[in-house]
C-alpha cells in the first residue's frame, strides 16, 4: 500500500501542464526555442525570470541555462518534465544555475530515472555533486511513508565538462562550443586556467541557433555564429544597470563600483556590439535576451534601432515565454 501511494504521488507530480503556445505551432519534427527567462543578473524583477531557455519538440526537451524559476517556466511552456534529456549551463554565475537544484529535486520527487546529462564548463561536476549531496536527507526521508525504499538522487545523472572547441553530437543535433570573454582573470592566475564561460551553437535539423550566454565582444563567438539562422544574445543597458545597482546593492565601496562598471562594460554586449557581431557573422535574425539590469522603461524600440544601425535583419527584444 505504501509503495502504491508513493508511486501515485510521483505520477501526479509528473503530469505535464497544458501547453500555452505563443504563435504558430511548429512542425512535428521541428525544434522550438522558448525564452523562459529574459532577465540578466540576480535581482528579481516583475515580468522577467532569471536566464533560462528551452529547446523542445514532441517527446524531447533541453534546458539551456537554469536561472531561478526555470522549472515553473518549463511547465508554463507546456513541456513534460520526464522528457528532459539535457541541461546546458553557459557559466557558473548563480543567475544562470540557481534553478538547477529544482531540476534535480523534481527528478527525485517524481522518481524519474531516465538518463539526464548536464553539460557545462569546468566546475559543473563539483556543483552537481554538491547539489546531490544536499538532496540526500530529502531522499532518505522520502514521502514519509513506512516501508518506502529511498531512491539515490544521483541515479543516471551524468555531468560533462566542456571547453573551447568541444563538439557534442546527439541523436538529432550537434552542439559546438566556444569560450567567450565574460571572464578576464589575471593572466597566469589559477582562475584563468580553471574557469570558462561558454557559448553554444545548436545545429538542428533545418536550422542553426547560437546562444551567446554571457559574453563581451568576442571574435570566437562571432566565428561560432557564422551563417547561423538565429543569434540568441545577451545585452546590457549600462546606464540602466548602474542605476539599478545604486538603488538595490548595499555596502558597495566606490572602488568596488568602479570595478563593477568595468566588468559590465567589458564582459557584456552593448547594442552596438550586438549589431557588429550579427553583421559580421551574417546571421539570419537576432533575438535579444538576458537583458542585464532589465530593459529601461520604453527602451525596446531604441535597442532595436541601435542594433539595426549595423545589422539589417530582423531584431526581437524577447520577453519571457516567447517562441522562435
Amino acid at each position: 500500500m505504501a509503495k502504491k501511494l508513493m508511486l501515485l504521488a510521483g505520477l501526479l507530480l509528473a503530469q505535464p501542464v497544458a501547453a500555452q503556445p505563443a504563435g504558430t505551432p511548429p512542425a512535428k519534427d521541428a525544434y522550438t526555442w522558448v525564452t523562459l527567462g529574459t532577465m540578466g543578473g540576480p535581482m528579481p524583477r516583475p515580468g522577467r525570470n532569471e536566464p533560462a531557455n528551452l529547446l523542445v519538440r514532441a517527446g524531447e526537451a533541453h534546458l539551456i541555462d537554469t536561472g531561478d524559476g526555470a522549472m515553473t517556466a518549463m511547465a508554463d511552456a507546456g513541456a513534460d518534465y520526464p522528457n528532459l534529456r539535457t541541461v546546458w549551463i553557459s557559466h557558473i554565475h548563480f543567475d544562470h544555475l540557481g534553478g538547477l537544484y529544482a531540476v534535480l529535486g523534481l527528478r527525485l520527487q517524481t522518481r524519474t530515472v531516465r538518463p539526464l546529462t548536464i553539460y557545462g564548463p569546468p566546475g559543473m561536476k563539483e556543483i552537481v555533486a554538491g547539489l546531490i549531496a544536499a538532496m540526500r536527507p530529502s531522499a532518505r526521508s522520502g514521502f514519509g511513508i513506512p516501508g518506502e525504499v529511498p531512491i539515490d538522487p544521483a541515479t543516471n545523472i551524468n555531468v560533462v565538462e566542456l571547453d573551447d572547441g568541444a563538439v557534442v553530437k546527439l541523436d538529432a543535433f550537434t552542439v559546438r562550443v566556444a569560450t567567450n570573454s565574460h571572464y578576464s582573470f589575471v593572466p597566469g592566475s589559477p582562475e584563468e586556467h580553471t574557469y570558462r564561460s561558454l557559448s553554444y551553437r545548436f545545429d538542428l535539423p533545418g536550422r542553426s541557433i547560437i546562444y551567446t550566454g554571457d559574453t563581451g565582444p568576442s571574435e570566437k563567438v562571432t566565428q561560432l555564429a557564422k551563417g547561423a539562422d538565429m543569434l540568441v544574445t545577451e545585452m546590457i543597458d549600462l546606464d540602466n544597470t548602474l542605476a539599478q545597482m545604486d538603488r538595490r546593492v548595499q555596502h558597495i565601496s566606490p572602488e568596488e563600483k568602479t570595478h563593477m562598471a568595468e566588468h559590465l562594460t567589458r564582459h557584456h554586449l552593448s547594442t552596438q556590439a550586438i549589431g557588429q557581431m550579427a553583421a559580421s557573422a551574417g546571421v539570419g535574425r537576432v533575438v535579444v535576451t538576458h537583458i542585464a539590469g532589465g530593459a529601461a522603461q520604453g527602451g525596446e524600440p531604441a535597442y532595436r534601432e541601435q542594433i539595426g544601425r549595423l545589422f539589417k535583419g530582423p531584431v526581437v527584444i524577447a520577453k519571457d515565454m516567447e517562441r522562435f
